[in-house]
């Protein structure tokens, strides 16, 4: 019988895969790559250790050669997947269909070595037809899309190891730049930028209450809006400048003060208004397109509340188990196969008059859909109710897949037709507008409404019904309400916006936004307020040095043509080793190489690292300067902390001046400690306000500080609590059982008791550590412990058995939330799941996805053995014998041992291999 092992790249989509083969078949995970560059100076292998390039992984002068590595970590999953090898007749490779599943497909060819056949299977959904059409229509690997995603690894490992260190050098340790990640930065300094120009305007305008004619009753109620005064159009949000707050010069319109509003709203009190025209337009709206990886992350984040990298985790989940087609792609195009499954469902649920005569055909806009052929939609053509996804995977994976689900359905049902009147009244020489829509009927809008997580709801919402109205009629005018408007800043992007943005531009691709996205946030660059991307002080700085020393490589267009260059190399259209000397080395403009160059002899730290405000009342600049702990202001002779979540555009160079002034006349204090004589300041740092006792002076003791308690404002802090504060721990009293002292003290996870190594937190909700009595700590001390060694989880549920282990699962409340295990181990459960309505199915995936982590080296490393002790009879060795043998021992070649500075600096370069 003819054995064949297929090769994936994860556990559950091993499981999934193995339902649809029969026994001849062995399938195995590769848990992702088995083969990088290296990370860091030890994963070098000795005999390269010393060439110029070994830093970089890249043999820059070889047409770039990769120095690729099997990291200690997959050692253990190669040499099973040898073994497997060993009694196979044929190798069938299965991983993703993209770029990243060709290279891991590559590169197990070029590790594992098979002296068997070796194919390669391509299929965008795991189902029974997609497996078996797949097996039917094997091929070779594709060497153009190794290439391609070879040539993208080059470029920003060059990218980020060789611009990085230059960055370390000339402003800050630990910064990194990435050929992706530096172009998204800008986008969200641009943005703040223009909310720092931004100069917001008033305007005023009147909105009135109507109502028809005849019987008192709500339908015939209405409202409207200014629209002339006379001739003129009245002043709306658009006719502003938004860097000055005035008019656009070429702007005639009548803008409107607030007298002059209210005046005009006594002036038309108490008259009727007379409708000048109805107009009536029907309107039909085109369903959306499936979704792709850019849509259903956007959506994800405004229906569901999703970061970008849970919408994809989450996706991956369904794609693995089945549920849905493979989820990075740019195509929404279909197949004839889901298309005929959408629309027998649509007659089905809905009805024919909700199905369009012929099939709706959509189109990708990309020129190279160069990640899945289709669009993410459910898989096969039966497609799974969303309960039954519920039932197995959970609430997470529910509400995800009933959006795909949704959305397919809507892509394939009838257009919405209604219509919208427009109706114009007259009151004096004030001309008012009033609009209404009605639905008449929905179409593809009974399925799904972009951005509304209830279609039903929403369809509800859209219809604004207006009374029956005839020109020249006239209605009672009810009453007016001057209106006062202000025009509002650029709005910050969000997750979603920035990666609707990145795709507009043709930057990424469904594999790189969410890892984009991800580096930015984690790298300081950026930070979250709301759902709002703030960007740092930091990251602002950054961006202007990009953009002066290495403009082209964060231009807009250029980094697209480079995605463009890349698919170019996915079609056998460019040589991917010529296009990497012309990126470094350059061709008719300064390469790669050139440009780190000139910045080392030409970037002045001084400059690069201050971010002008203003000026002083003197002409002094006034400006935030990049430190190697953090940002401050600076007017060239005195300093202020910034806190590190200052929002650029919130400051101002009066806000900056008030700063520097405090900070020059020293913090005030509170009042002089009785026990010390010293004075204790309330002060605020780069990490928020605290308390100190006493000044920091060279040679002496550093002062005693304390930071404010959770919630805990400044404007909150007497003298009496900054005592307080400054004596923890607070020394309680003695335990009646145990003759131990016990503490209130305060640490790096809030307030806490303290009695010998026993340890229990402070509920905020019913106790203050201000206050807290040795009666109180007690109570708390006889409760069990919630964290530590001796702490015991509580168990919140048992889920059942694993389907493959058989090991009873259960669910716990944990430090750091609930989370399922099996006895053995431990995983976390998805942000915002509910605990108990997690699933078996769900729960060992959790579990079996953790045990795939720490087989890979992701999770924690066990801790060594201690060694043994040594025994009484060799403790007995002669030292005569024992001073020989260290004697005739080799001493150790000092020329050979590498410098310890190698690995720390490697480590820093890793970083900045982004995308």
């Amino acid at each position: 019988m003819v054995k064949r092992l297929v090769i994936v790249e994860s556990p559950t989509k091993a499981r999934t895969i193995e339902k649809f083969l029969g026994k001849d078949f062995e399938v195995k995970a590769s848990y992702g790559h088995i083969r990088d560059l290296p990370n860091n100076a030890s994963e070098i292998p000795l005999e390269v250790k010393k060439e110029a390039w070994a830093r970089i992984g890249v043999n820059v002068d070889k047409d770039f050669e990769p120095l690729y590595i099997i990291p200690d970590k997959k050692k253990k999953q190669v040499q099973e997947l040898k073994a497997a090898m060993k009694g196979a007749d044929e190798i069938l490779l299965a991983t993703d269909e993209d770029r990243e599943g060709e290279s891991i497909s590559w590169h197990l060819l070029e590790v594992l070595k098979p002296k068997v056949p070796v194919k390669r299977l391509v299929f965008h959904e795991i189902t029974k037809d997609a497996i078996q059409h797949a097996l039917n229509s094997a091929r070779d690997i594709d060497q153009n899309l190794v290439h391609a995603q070879e040539t993208r690894r080059v470029i920003d490992r060059l990218f980020g190891y060789s611009i990085s260190p230059l960055l370390w050098k000339k402003m800050a340790p630990r910064l990194s730049a990435g050929r992706v990640q530096s172009v998204a930065l800008k986008l969200l300094v641009e943005r703040e930028r223009e909310r720092i120009s931004f100069r917001p305007a008033t305007f005023w305008d009147l909105k009135a209450r109507f109502c028809k004619k005849g019987p008192e009753a709500k339908e015939n109620e209405f409202e409207g809006e200014l629209t002339l005064l006379g001739d003129a159009r009245i002043a709306s949000g658009k006719d502003f400048d938004p860097k000055t707050g005035k008019l656009l010069a070429d702007s005639k319109v009548r803008h409107l003060s607030e007298s002059e509003a209210i005046a005009l709203k006594e002036r038309l009190e108490g008259h009727d208004s007379v409708v000048s025209s109805v107009e009536d337009k029907p309107f039909t709206s085109k369903p959306p397109p499936p979704f792709t990886t850019s849509t259903l992350q956007q959506e994800g984040s405004s229906k569901l509340g999703f970061a970008a990298r849970r919408t994809m985790s989450v996706a991956q989940t369904l794609y693995e188990n089945g549920f849905i087609t493979y989820m990075r792609t740019d195509s929404t195009s279909l197949s004839t196969e889901a298309i005929e499954g959408a629309r027998s469902l649509i007659a089905r649920e809905f009805g024919k008059e909700y199905l369009p005569d012929a099939p709706k055909v959509y189109k990708t806009k990309v020129k190279n859909a160069q990640e899945a052929h289709e669009a993410i939609r459910p898989a096969g053509s039966d497609f799974v109710h969303p309960t039954q996804v519920r039932d197995r995977l959970g609430m997470e994976a529910f509400k995800l897949y009933e959006l795909i689900f949704q959305r397919m359905l809507a892509c394939q049902m009838t257009e919405a037709r209604g219509v919208r009147v427009v109706v114009q009244l007259k009151n004096g020489d004030a001309t008012f507008r009033s609009s209404g829509k009605t639905i008449l009927f929905p179409g593809f809008l009974r399925a799904y409404v972009e951005g509304a997580a209830d279609p039903d709801a929403e369809l509800a919402e859209q219809d604004r019904i207006l009374p029956k109205l005839t020109q020249g009629e006239s209605v009672n005018s009810i009453g007016f309400d001057a209106l006062s408007h202000t025009t509002q800043p650029p709005a910050r992007y969000t997750e979603g916006t920035l990666i609707r943005e990145l795709e507009r531009l043709g930057i990424g691709r469904p594999s790189t936004w969410a890892t984009i996205v991800d580096v930015v946030l984690s790298r300081t660059y950026a930070f979250k307020k709301g759902t709002a991307l703030v960007p740092t002080f930091l990251a602002t700085a950054v961006i202007g040095l990009m953009c002066k020393y290495f403009t082209n490589l964060v231009d807009y267009e250029f980094t697209a043509r480079m995605e463009d260059d890349l698919d170019a190399i996915s079609r056998g259209e460019i040589n991917g080793h010529q296009y990497l000397k012309k990126f470094y080395f350059g061709n008719g403009h300064p390469g790669l190489k050139t440009l780190v160059t000139q910045g080392e002899e030409t970037i002045d730290p001084r400059i690069v690292c201050g971010l002008p405000i203003g000026e002083d009342e003197t002409g002094r600049t006034v400006e935030v300067r990049i430190g190697r702990f953090g940002p401050f202001l600076s007017n060239g002779e005195n300093r202020a902390s910034l806190l590190e979540t200052l929002p650029p555009d919130e400051l101002t160079i009066v806000g900056a001046l008030k700063l520097l002034a405090d900070a020059a006349k020293g913090p005030e204090a509170l009042g002089t400690d009785p026990t010390t004589q010293e004075q204790v300041y309330l002060k605020v740092g780069r990490f928020g306000p605290y308390v100190q006792r006493g000044i920091m002076e060279e040679g002496k003791e550093k002062p005693k500080m304390a930071s404010l308690l959770p919630g805990m404002q400044p404007a909150d802090v007497t003298f009496d609590i900054a005592l307080q504060l400054l004596q923890f721990p607070r020394l309680l009293g003695t335990h009646p059982e145990t003759n131990q002292e016990v503490f209130a003290a305060t640490g790096r996870y809030g307030p806490y008791i303290k009695s010998a190594a026993e340890t229990r937190t402070i509920p905020l909700e019913t106790l203050s550590p201000l206050t807290i009595t040795l009666n109180d700590a007690l109570e708390l001390l006889k409760q069990p412990r919630t964290r530590g060694r001796g702490s015991q989880p509580k168990v919140m549920h048992e889920v059942g058995k694993h389907p493959v282990s058989e090991k009873v699962m259960q669910i716990k409340s944990g430090r750091y939330g609930p989370y399922v295990t099996d006895g053995e181990t431990n995983a976390s459960l998805p942000q915002g799941s509910d605990p108990a309505a997690i699933t078996i199915e769900e729960a060992a995936i959790l579990i079996d996805a953790r045990a795939a982590r720490v087989a890979e080296g992701g999770g924690r490393k066990p801790k060594k053995k201690a060694p043994a002790k040594k025994t009484a009879a060799k403790k007995s060795k002669p030292k005569a014998e024992a001073k020989e043998k260290k004697e005739k021992a080799p001493k150790p070649d000092k020329e050979k041992k590498p410098k310890k500075v190698a690995a720390p600096r490697k480590k820093k370069a890793a970083a900045t291999d982004a995308a």
